[in-house]
């Protein structure tokens, strides 16, 4: 089993007065794989950018679908796995079915040894192909889909059960539809948002907008107008509920839908790299087919 250890540094790799690198991290583990090591240039897990996980997105699809890797493995600070995983499930496309994608993380560095020696045993299993990212921490293997912190450094897959072997693979991603855009913005409704909040991220550059609005995807009346002006601006603008949901938002939820925005079930976090790959094609196509049964 051929697998590659793509390491990112952060917490996971944190020793007394050094930080490891992937190679000194496998020596902390015993494995019969045959593991390939690569470091990668990247900021810690809290200040990450999205060109950089699209980069490791981008790795881990050509490890996969060019260069024979029958798994790869990406060590990750915990602040941002959620993120980090969910864009390589949505960029791997074909390559997903060719192999396993595990993210791991710690939250302290003596869990380290432990969660890469999980991660690398379960990217060496062959039921995990197919099944698209997932994240392994503490024992448990999380979908990237559904994966989310429940405390600082801890993941859970609720309101699902974390994955089990033998497990039915779970429906493939959509394929992306073009190369991703990075420059999207995610910005949290309160009551007294101003509208100008909205148009001051496009200004600046940004080429969707996702607002995490309240109960059924609700909005303050004030960002209606601004929505309505950046959908005709060809801007997408998508809105998710900071409440969970029992399944996709249905019209007419919100006013927000009735002026042109996107309505998703997925988290805030998740809507926005999943607009990050939506923008490569046609946003409202892209996230039908993320909500389709």
């Amino acid at each position: 089993m051929r697998l590659l250890l793509l390491a990112t540094k952060d917490t996971i790799a944190y020793r007394d007065g050094f930080v490891a690198t992937g190679a000194e991290l496998l020596e902390s583990v015993a494995t019969t794989a045959d593991v390939t090591v690569e470091d990668l240039l990247t900021e810690p897990g809290f200040d990450t950018t999205p060109g950089t996980m699209a980069a490791t997105a981008r790795r881990v699809r050509k490890a996969l679908g060019e260069d024979g890797f029958q798994g790869v493995v990406v060590t990750h600070g915990t602040d941002t796995l959620e993120e980090a995983a969910y864009l390589t499930d949505l960029m791997a496309g074909a390559a997903a079915a060719r192999g396993s994608i595990v993210y791991t993380a710690a939250a302290h560095p003596a869990d380290g040894p432990a969660n890469l020696a999980a991660a690398l045993a379960a990217a060496a299993d062959p039921a995990l192909r197919g099944l698209g990212a997932v994240a392994c921490v503490s024992g448990d293997l999380h979908a990237a889909r559904w994966v989310h912190q429940a405390t600082t450094g801890t993941f859970t897959s609720s309101p699902h059960e974390p994955l089990g072997r033998g497990r039915a693979p779970l429906r493939p991603q959509p394929a992306p539809p073009g190369e991703i855009e990075t420059n999207v913005a995610l910005i949290k409704a309160y009551p007294g948002i101003e509208a100008n909040l909205l148009t001051t991220a496009v200004d600046a550059g940004a080429r969707g907008i996702v607002l995490e609005g309240t109960g059924a995807h609700n909005v303050p009346v004030s960002l209606l107008g601004a929505i309505t002006d950046l959908v005709a601006w060809d801007i997408p603008v998508v809105v998710c509920s900071r409440a969970r949901t029992a399944g996709p938002p249905q019209l007419p939820d919100g006013l927000a839908a009735q002026v042109g925005a996107i309505l998703t079930d997925l988290p805030a976090g998740k809507a926005f790299v999943a607009l990050m790959v939506a923008l490569g094609g046609d946003p409202r196509v892209y996230f039908a087919a993320l909500s389709a049964p």
